[in-house]
């Protein structure tokens, strides 16, 4: 469907009630034709804040799995590294195995 074209048209401001072009009117975010003195642009506390979410997980992470239980490298604190704003600690390099360890808390006997 066509339209006319608005070059002589005039329409009221819906907030003042004077005429003017409808051409000249805005459209305001709740539907209303106002002039450009009346105008008034959305109020950013109407529209809803979303928060972006915390990612919880790695996309596609790739674990180092060919480690036995027991096994990996020693961090030692070396107080030589320590100096200035250097935390890092050090990494003895030889590698080292454990063998499994078993513990146990106790015994519970309950009486009536």
């Amino acid at each position: 469907m066509a339209y006319a074209n608005a070059k002589f048209a005039v329409a009221l401001c819906d907030r003042c009630g004077f005429e003017y072009k409808l051409l000249s009117l805005k459209k305001e975010w709740n539907g209303l034709k106002t002039c450009s003195e009346c105008f008034e642009p959305k109020h950013p506390q109407l529209e809803p804040h979303r928060a972006p979410s915390d990612p919880e997980a790695l996309y596609d992470p790739r674990p180092s799995n060919d480690l036995e239980v027991g096994e990996g490298f020693v961090f030692v604190r070396d107080s030589n590294i320590f100096k200035g704003n250097n935390m890092n600690p050090s990494i003895v390099g030889q590698n080292f195995i454990l063998s499994e360890m078993t513990a146990s808390v106790g015994a519970v006997t309950i009486t009536t």
